[in-house]
């Protein structure tokens, strides 16, 4: 290695990528010269940063991008580090090629691995808040099922199976529990209904189509409700029904 590519072998060697002679000539070098000591290092916390703050797999092939770049970069002119002043060393390293090219590669590493990483944690959020909303439903489903004035009644459902909704009034709720329910129709849903003297069906949610024997908690108060049904509806659900009911059950009295 000559004088002046000794001196700008630092982020190579953080980086690993010296051959093990050249590798042996600059650790030797190291010992003797401060400034590029504190290069290393800061190269190398750098490193470490990057690399916890997002704990993944960099993108194949980014080393050997980098690596590239590195042997690409056109050597700098000027003299010797050892006829310039250390300011004018500092500067020089400051604004060789490689450093450019390595802080955009740790750039885009950080903003691409950032990327994972908040996805990341998008989806444990995700997937803490359905946990959550599970367990709120489920301690609702049981509040209703088990609550003292809880009354129930039964019924075909069109396509084979038997539906039950139980109503809570002290609760103001009510659960729908079907049985041989079968799944329905690709980009359909099966949607809940209240049936409000009057005011004909008000929407009170959606089952779950991987579940359709699931039991559902209907979305809303009972209200004033005299019963139930359910229908077909589009993903998504509709705001009014669009097909008739595959079960529709009335409250028993009280």
């Amino acid at each position: 290695m000559s004088t002046e590519s000794v001196h700008e072998a630092t982020g190579a060697y953080v980086l690993d990528a010296l051959p093990p002679a050249e590798r042996a000539v600059f650790e030797a070098h190291l010992a003797t010269c401060p400034d590029c000591a504190r290069e290393v290092r800061e190269f190398a916390a750098t490193a470490a940063l990057l690399g916890a703050a997002v704990a993944v797999e960099p993108p194949p092939g980014l080393r050997d991008e980098v690596l590239r770049r590195i042997r690409e970069a056109p050597a700098g002119a000027g003299g010797t580090p050892a006829s310039r002043p250390a300011a004018a060393r500092h500067a020089a390293r400051a604004g060789r090629p490689w450093a450019r090219y390595a802080l955009a590669a740790c750039v885009a590493a950080a903003v691409g691995l950032g990327g994972v990483a908040i996805r990341q944690f998008q989806e444990a959020e995700g997937a803490r808040q359905d946990a959550r909303r599970a367990e709120a439903r489920a301690t609702s489903l049981t509040q209703v099922l088990s609550a003292p004035d809880a009354r129930l009644t039964s019924g075909r459902i069109a396509d084979g199976g038997t539906g039950t909704v139980v109503v809570s009034r002290d609760r103001n709720r009510a659960v729908f529990v079907p049985s041989g329910m079968t799944a329905p129709p690709p980009g359909r849903v099966y949607q809940l209904w209240y049936a409000d003297p009057g005011k004909g069906m008000r929407p009170a949610g959606l089952m779950d189509p991987a579940r359709p024997d699931a039991p559902a908690l209907l979305a809303g108060p009972v209200g004033g409700a005299t019963g139930i049904g359910v229908t077909v509806e589009p993903a998504g659900g509709s705001p009014a029904p669009t097909s008739d009911p595959l079960v529709a059950l009335a409250f028993p009295a009280a």
